[in-house]
């Protein structure tokens, strides 16, 4: 059996189901860009309260953590596919629940935030779970770096259209259209989910896993968690705070979506080309890179947050971020395909790996609602963004042994030992 996954295609080749789960994964990302975006932008609006955003965020955190941990159980029974669509399905809910609600969302934060946080707990541990099983170390570099593409894609067109529709109607009334469409492509997703195939899982679930794993001296799992959960911190506050901060620059729906229409684009050729160019030997070096101008073009925003130091921003992310994030995700995922018990536990595997995530994310996220409940002064909140700004760097850091250590032969033993 490959370790890698049960039932692989040919090595470093796509068959139909990968590029099947890339289609799912196209719309759900391209209905979130297009109304996700705007969403903070909308919540703003109503409330004019930054710790009331940071609530949200934090309870959708905090909700998806649950939601993976328990849905890993549904997931390890061979029922990834309901779980699967029931995430699309619980987006499509929430976007729902906001046309229905209007203006009024806002005091109904609590509800939002567990509603996004089921649908995307759901989503995500079962189209991850279908990823690990459909790629393989040969091919995962260059699927992460299409899902990029198709990512950037999104967030090129999506958000511009959304701010032109937004900024040439009532405010209202763009929105809510904006909404209507994402909920109609979420249903199309659902739709299409059902031609992807339910591999079966083997085994009962292991509830405690993590903490199994956790607890055993010499396990590199112990320096992925802190990678990942270094990955979270950046990802929560600055996935909130940086289309608002645009906003609130330009004052213009519009100019958000140029600012997204022009990082995306230059997002879209980065993925393409380290996606396809980015060798296994070459990812220590390349997450360097990219942890380090990450991390750098923050320190702008002590010249001030005006428009064109967030568009320098912006350009710069979308050129390093692939750096980043694709030695990451891939290198966790050939840790996990690297043994065959782990192969075998994959399920949860990828829950600890989303744990970790979302713990980084509470974390920053809590970090985030303290600052901004003692000061809102520009100078307090750049000296904060740029610490977490930096956090990449500690990415780097825990991983950078796992990834200098050369690519091993598989083993049937599991992964505990360094």
């Amino acid at each position: 059996m490959n370790p890698q996954h049960p039932s692989s295609p040919s090595r470093g080749r796509f068959d139909g189901q990968t590029w099947l789960l890339l289609v799912v994964n196209g719309l759900f990302v391209t209905a979130h860009a297009l109304s996700g975006t705007f969403l903070g932008v909308y919540l703003w609006k109503a409330s004019q309260n930054f710790a009331l955003l940071g609530w949200f965020t934090l309870l959708n955190f905090v909700c998806m953590a649950l939601t993976f941990w328990l849905a890993g159980y549904e997931v390890k029974q061979g029922r990834k596919m309901t779980v699967l669509r029931l995430g699309i399905a619980s987006a499509a809910v929430f976007y729902t629940l906001v046309l229905l609600l209007g203006n009024g969302a806002v005091h109904y934060i609590w509800l939002l935030g567990i509603v996004q946080g089921l649908a995307s707990g759901q989503f995500w541990l079962a189209f991850n779970t279908l990823y690990f099983e459909v790629t393989d170390a040969d091919n995962r570099d260059r699927f992460n770096g299409l899902a990029g593409v198709t990512g950037s894609l999104a967030g090129m067109v999506a958000p511009w259209c959304s701010g032109f529709v937004i900024s040439r109607m009532t405010a209202e009334s763009g929105y809510r259209l904006i909404f209507m469409i994402s909920l109609g492509i979420f249903i199309g997703g659902v739709v299409i989910s059902f031609l992807l195939r339910n591999r079966k899982t083997e085994g009962s679930y292991e509830w405690l896993l993590p903490v199994r794993i956790l607890s055993q001296s010499g396990t590199p799992w112990r320096r992925v968690v802190l990678a990942l959960a270094s990955q979270g911190l950046r990802e929560s506050v600055f996935g909130l705070m940086i289309g608002l901060l645009v906003y609130l620059q330009s004052k213009s729906e519009m100019q958000l979506g140029n600012f997204t229409l022009l990082t995306s684009g230059i997002s879209f050729f980065s993925y393409f080309i380290v996606g396809k160019w980015l060798r296994r030997d070459w990812r220590e070096k390349g997450l360097l890179a990219g942890a380090v101008v990450l991390s750098a073009i923050v320190a702008p925003f002590f010249l001030g947050l005006d428009y064109g130091v967030m568009i320098a921003f912006g350009i710069g992310v979308g050129l390093f971020m692939p750096f980043y994030t694709i030695p990451m995700t891939s290198s966790v995922f050939d840790l996990i395909g690297r043994y065959e018990d782990s192969a075998k536990q994959r399920v949860e595997y990828i829950v600890m790996r989303e744990l970790s995530l979302n713990a980084g994310r509470i974390l920053g996220m809590l970090a985030f609602i303290i600052t901004v409940s003692v000061s809102r002064s520009p100078a307090v909140l750049t000296t904060f963004l740029f610490v977490i700004g930096c956090s990449p760097l500690l990415s780097w850091f825990f991983m950078r042994k796992l990834l200098a250590q050369p690519a091993s032969p598989r083993s049937p033993a599991r992964p505990d030992p360094a």
